[in-house]
């Protein structure tokens, strides 16, 4: 089937590879329920956070099912293949490739055995300890070889390159425990961040790292219980919010009820990305509603960065939100200056050089009647390289626009994440070897602001000891993988360069605040 985009709103040019969406899972309890629809309404819910494959598994007290595909939950899911998933217990995963590649094999829920049936599991986030963990999964299952305890080749030799399979294969790893008893002993081994929803075929799962990176919401339906990555899953299943799962925390549910582990300390450290970008914005992380959140990162921004404009134009759909918020406290209108075509994803079609702004086009295009003559702040969740807000500027210049002043309603993003989101590398980052007023001279603004770090964090409603920002400030709660070089390529300071692209390579400079165009 064809691959879903996934990337984020400024990453709309061909060949480009920007910072790409966290991926989505659910699971379901509830006998006398069609639960592989539950889940498949649930994964709708959060396409949003992985477009690239999608599968549920089912348990029906007996055996477990699994149906999985590359493609759109609505691409790989039909009333035929749903009726074939008949159980009560349903875990499913919408995913975009942060570890691993885009292949079938690495699409999830992936099954393993253990002592005592069967294990399903899906992923949210990234381990920082893959490869020790790959290295005492492969020296298990070579053990298990030499004893005669394992026949057929595992999913590790059938191609699996994800962290997720490292878990499964832990997970059945014990001879002797149930999976409750091992899966305690599992979480306590995994580093990085992981939200994990999994079964066997009698009792439903869900985890959560110490430090809660990615979020995990656990909801009561009539008959039953659902987890899920955010809130708007379950409400579009009806189903009530009960609570977060908690940072360390092991959820069960079976025909005994629900039941709780603390398997490590929490250590809250929430992503605050999801808050700017990656959380639909009528979910609630942490008891904060994501779309007041990011209206008052825009009103933030423009008590940071006033300028005198005409209209405040969203880049569609992410910057909507921000960009209500600046109209808001600036008094300068909001419009719709931006169309957005939502039913593009990525093209493989290079445009030819007379095409070259075919691919943001085809995603968005200028109403010339509204921007025509008007001076306009345009509103965006982040800029990585800045090819799109280049070519998003001079289209809105052909538009006729008089001045465009492009405003960001995050801090500048100049460290790679390594907790599930795939940004570019440092090296790649604009705003690692630029400084504001290089990036705007790049980018072709009349001005750029950034807001704040601290306005960032405070619009979140949280802590900043409670959050992750490392993506802006390279402070890593979690060790990143021993493999991981975050260097740059050294650079007399203060020299920097445009290659044939406008992209900026040089030292790191200049503080986020709105500068003139020179």
């Amino acid at each position: 089937m064809p691959r879903g985009d996934g990337r984020l709103s400024h990453d709309l040019l061909p060949g480009e590879k920007g910072p790409q969406d966290a991926c989505g899972v659910i699971g379901v309890w509830a006998p006398g329920e069609e639960v592989a629809k539950l889940a498949y309404f649930g994964l709708y819910a959060l396409q949003h956070r992985g477009q690239e494959a999608a599968g549920i598994a089912v348990s029906n007290g007996r055996q477990i099912t699994v149906y999985k595909d590359m493609g759109l939950v609505a691409q790989v899911f039909d009333e035929s293949s749903l009726s074939t998933l008949r159980g009560h217990i349903a875990v499913g995963h919408s995913r975009y490739s942060t570890t691993g590649e885009s292949t079938w094999e690495n699409a999830q829920p992936t099954l393993g055995p253990t002592a005592w049936g069967t294990v399903a599991l899906g992923h949210n986030g990234n381990l920082t300890n893959s490869d020790r963990l790959r290295e005492k999964v492969v020296a298990h299952e070579a053990a298990q070889r030499a004893d005669g305890l394992r026949h057929g080749a595992s999913e590790l030799e059938r191609g699996n390159t994800t962290d997720t399979v490292l878990i499964t294969s832990l997970l059945g790893a014990d001879p002797s425990a149930r999976l409750e008893q091992t899966a305690v002993e599992v979480l306590r081994q995994l580093e990085g961040a992981f939200s994990l929803v999994f079964m066997d075929e009698h009792t439903l799962y869900a985890a959560r790292d110490r430090h809660g990176v990615r979020p995990l919401v656990l909801g009561r339906l009539d008959r039953g219980w659902v987890v899920a990555s955010e809130t708007a899953a379950l409400d579009i299943l009806g189903a009530s919010v009960v609570r977060d799962v908690e940072p360390g925390e092991l959820v069960a549910v079976d025909a005994d009820g629900l039941r709780t582990t603390r398997f490590a300390e929490p250590e809250p450290k929430g992503c605050v990305f999801e808050y700017v970008y990656l959380a639909r914005p009528d979910s609630r992380i942490a008891g904060t509603v994501v779309h007041s959140a990011r209206v008052e990162m825009g009103a933030s921004l423009a008590r940071e960065h006033p300028v005198e404009a005409d209209l405040v134009i969203p880049v569609p759909e992410s910057g909507t939100p921000a960009a209500i918020g600046y109209a808001r406290e600036s008094g300068i209108p909001y419009a719709q200056g931006l169309v957005k075509n939502s039913y593009v994803g990525r093209t493989f079609i290079a445009p030819s050089q007379t095409l070259r702004q075919l691919g943001i086009r085809l995603k968005l295009n200028p109403l010339r009647e509204v921007i025509a003559g008007k001076r306009l702040v345009v509103v965006d969740d982040s800029i990585v390289r800045g090819n799109t807000q280049r070519a998003l500027v001079r289209m809105l210049r052909e538009a006729g626009a008089a001045e465009v002043h492009v405003r960001i309603s995050s801090a500048p993003v100049t460290w790679p994440c390594f907790y599930g989101i795939d940004f570019a590398s440092r090296a790649e980052l604009i705003a690692t070897g630029l400084g504001v007023h290089e990036i705007c001279a790049s980018v072709g603004a009349d001005s750029l602001g950034y807001l704040s770090r601290e306005a960032m964090v405070a619009a979140s409603g949280r802590p900043a000891d409670e959050l992750c920002s490392a993506c802006f400030t390279g402070e890593y709660p979690i060790t990143p993988p021993r493999s991981v070089h975050l260097g740059m390529p050294t650079v007399a300071q203060g020299e920097f360069s445009f290659d044939a692209d406008g992209v900026g390579t040089g030292s790191p400079g200049g503080a986020a605040d709105a500068l003139a165009r020179p």
